[in-house]
């Protein structure tokens, strides 16, 4: 049952689903004051700054 949990986890984490939580906690590590995006506001703002500027992705 741990070894799923582990794989479970490190899938989440690879697709991106911790990523909101570390947004956070960055933000409020460095600027307490700072206002901190819902997370249905950092989702449209990385979806649309993906697509703005698309990089290196493969599609």
């Amino acid at each position: 049952m741990r070894s799923v949990r582990r794989a479970w986890w490190w899938v989440g984490a690879l697709m991106g689903d911790h990523d909101y939580a570390r947004y956070v906690e960055f933000t409020r590590r460095h600027d307490p004051h700072a206002p901190v995006l819902t997370e249905r506001e950092y989702w449209r703002r990385r979806h649309a700054d993906a697509d703005a500027t698309p990089g290196a992705r493969c599609c």
